[in-house]
Order: structure tokens, then sequence, then C-alpha cells
């Protein structure tokens, strides 16, 4: 006889997508792996979540599975494990700190206390299935898939978390607020992270994360960009050589280098001519010569000087040098 999925305050029209995948498995009793009393939780979370006075005195008299959902839609605002500013790690080490005992720790949120909450109720898959495919609100969907990833056997999360991994329901996943994000975004994270936020996930040995990652490979293969197609654009030469030619276009490029050549030895010639007409300069005339260096016509100047003295004595040595010859 086939289990009727009908009423249980899900999508419906989710069962005709999802036919002979694990959420429609005949079997209504989901296993539970690993630690069955402590749900693979965190120590020190699970003792604050077992001393809350939320967990022991409001969720204890939550007795049905719909009234638990109830809660979540209108308590849960965020899936961290601590509420924002009530745990200081200042000091301690570790992921929790050295698990001391509760005074370590700090306000575990509400979202963790309910999801303790549902594992006491021993779900079933359907309403398993009837959590993760709830259309009130995305924190109850959240809790569903939280609570897959720490009760149910590793091999069997990829066929959970498959169908949802392009879900682009958003949500703020952050105490105090500041980070959204999509479910599929977040079943990601689940299935090839270990940590979330403070806290760790079960280990998934590592044959199946490599299966898991193949699949996802093959699911969303890499994008391999184009290379950006290269325009053949003529290259410029921008060689002094050109530059002083560019505006004379009846020269070719073999008369270029050869007319370079000939003004250089005209601006030469030039020169040259000019030095031979200039007229031998007078060692008394104050015109400066370019001939003449610096220190020359430092001892020419009228400036007195400590090093040659002032300019009559430099008179009275220059005419007896003079007069000698």
């Amino acid at each position: 006889m086939e289990v009727s999925y009908e009423n249980e305050g899900y999508d419906n029209d989710y069962q005709s997508k999802s036919k002979g995948s694990i959420l429609t498995r005949k079997n209504n009793t989901m296993p539970v792996w690993g630690n069955e009393r402590t749900m693979n939780l965190n120590t020190l979370i699970l003792t604050n979540i077992q001393s809350s006075h939320y967990f022991k005195v409001n969720l204890y008299e939550l007795k049905t599975y719909h009234e638990v959902i109830d809660e979540i839609y209108y308590k849960v605002q965020h899936l961290e494990p601590w509420e924002k500013g009530s745990r200081k790690t200042s000091g301690q080490t570790g992921m929790c700190g050295g698990v001391r005992g509760v005074g370590a720790g700090g306000i575990v949120s509400t979202a963790f206390c309910l999801l303790y909450k549902l594992f006491t109720l021993k779900l079933t898959r359907k309403q398993v299935t009837g959590l993760i495919t709830h259309c009130d609100s995305p924190y109850i969907r959240a809790l569903g898939f939280m609570y897959i990833r720490y009760t149910q056997p590793p091999g069997d999360l990829w066929d959970w978390y498959e169908s949802f991994l392009d879900d682009e329901e958003e949500m703020d996943v952050r105490a105090g607020g500041g980070q959204t994000m999509t479910i599929g975004n977040i079943l990601k994270s689940f299935l090839f992270k270990l940590e979330w936020y403070s806290t760790l996930f079960p280990r998934i040995p590592v044959p199946i994360q490599q299966q898991m990652e193949k699949k996802m490979s093959e699911k969303y293969p890499p994008v391999v960009e184009e290379a950006p197609r290269r325009i053949n654009i003529p290259e410029k030469n921008f060689s002094r050589d050109r530059d002083d030619h560019r505006n004379r276009g009846d020269l070719s490029d073999t008369a270029r280098p050869r007319e370079r050549i000939e003004r250089r030895e005209r601006s030469h010639r030039d020169y040259r001519d000019r030095d031979y007409e200039r007229k031998p300069s007078n060692a008394n005339s104050r015109e400066r010569s370019p001939y003449v260096s610096r220190r020359d016509d430092y001892k020419k100047s009228s400036s007195r000087s400590p090093k040659y003295g002032s300019s009559k004595r430099r008179d009275r040595d220059d005419y007896k040098s003079r007069s000698k010859y």
C-alpha cells in the first residue's frame, strides 16, 4: 500500500517532480545516523539547549509536529546557534572554547532549540518532506534541511538536497541580520563546508565527499570564458625617425635615413664655419666668450674673492705678466 502525502501541510505539487526520489520512499521510518541521543550536536550547544528555560518550559508544552511548525513560523529569525552578543569567546580556544559547562557558552538560539525539539519527536519521512517543502516560511524549510544534515547518513544527503540546489528563496541567516542567502547556497554550504558559524556539522567520509563533488561538477560544469578576439590593428611606428618626417610625404623609407645624415653634417659644418669666423677675444675684455672656462670668467669678475683677491690686484698682476714679454 502506497503512503499518501495528501493534506500534510506541504506543497503537494512537488510530488510529481520528485517521484521516485528519496522523498517518496515507501518506508516512512527515517534512520538516525550517529549518536541517537545527542543528534550529533556539539556538546556545549546541547548542554545549553537542555538547560535553557525556553526548551524546558515553553517547548515542553508543544506535543505535536504542527505545533512545533507554528512555533518556528513565529519565533525563528536566524539560523545561528547563539543569539547575538550573548557568547563571549575572548580567551577561549577551539570551536566552542574548551567545553566547561553552560557558563562557557551563551544564550542558545531559538532555532537550535526547535531543531532539537524536532529530533525528540522522531520525525517520519513524510514529516521531514513536509518541512523542506513548506510554503509559509523559509526558516521552516531551513530547519528541515538542517535536521537532515545532522541526522541522516552522509550517503543520502545528495539525494535529499539535489532537487533544491537551484532554489532561489532567500532568508537572513545571521543573528541580528546582515547576511542573506538563498536555499540553494545554504544547501551547498551544508554539503561542502564543515563549519556553520560557531559550530560544526558531522563529518562526511572522504569517498562520499568526493562522489558529491563529482556530481556537483557534472550538474554545474565550470564555465570557460572565451578569450576576447584580437583585432588586427596595424602597428604604428613611434620612432623618432618617422616623427621627424611625418609631414614629408615625398620621401621614401630608404631616403629618410640619408636625409637625416645629410642634415646632421650640414648642421655640423655651419657650426664649424661660425667658430672660424669668431674674432679672438681680448684678455682684458669683459665680453664673455664661449671658449672661456667658468674659472677664467670667475677670475675676471669685479667681485672680491678670498682666493684671487680684489680686481685691482688682478689687473696689476696681469700688467706685470704682459710687461715681461
